[in-house]
């Protein structure tokens, strides 16, 4: 079971992941499982903690007063939910938010979000080096098709996979959704 001290972090569920020049993506089923973990936390009480990426690069579809910059809407923060803006990768790099955390108590973070290799794996160690109990769910995260150091193409997948391998039992326990929902007792 996961303790009633768990918070679930949404980071950068934002209309500008959308936008076509990020490329092609792997795991259609984020937003969904995502969702279904959102119904479940607001269902149980747990807290929701949203990030907004506020990006400074005047070229970014993530930009301050764009529509990308708005939350996508079935991600859409309750009156009662916190949301955090961050301006770089890491939603614990000029943000309140371990303060928001510890000084209401919260060790365990179940994190899901875009993208895998940025600010999800930013954030993911950051929270672990904090000394917080992280979940990372993997198929509530996605990333994009990139070009790695050696010129090699590499797909969205195994993008997405480096990043779970790096992250898991250093920083996190990576977890699928029905993994965390049984874990929350649903």
């Amino acid at each position: 079971m996961l303790p009633s001290n768990t918070a679930l972090i949404i980071i950068d569920f934002q209309k500008a992941i959308d936008h076509p020049s990020w490329g092609q993506r792997n795991n259609s089923q984020a937003e969904a499982n995502a969702v279904n973990l959102l119904q479940a936390w607001r269902k149980s009480s747990y807290p929701v903690i949203h990030i907004r990426h506020n990006s400074r690069d005047p070229s970014s579809p993530y930009r301050p007063r764009q529509t990308g910059n708005d939350f996508k809407k079935e991600f859409l923060p309750l009156s009662n939910e916190t949301v955090i803006s961050k301006q770089t990768n890491s939603a614990f790099i000029g943000t309140d938010l371990e303060s928001w955390l510890r000084t209401n108590n919260f060790t365990t973070l179940v994190i899901v979000g875009v993208a895998t290799n940025n600010s999800v794996e930013a954030t993911v160690r950051m929270g672990g080096n904090l000394g917080f109990e992280v979940y990372l769910v993997s198929d509530a995260t996605f990333t994009f098709d990139r070009v790695d150091w050696s010129g090699h193409y590499r797909s969205a997948q195994e993008v997405h996979d480096m990043s779970l391998a790096n992250l898991n039992k250093e920083y996190c326990t990576v977890a699928d959704t029905m993994t965390i929902l049984k874990l929350l007792g649903l």
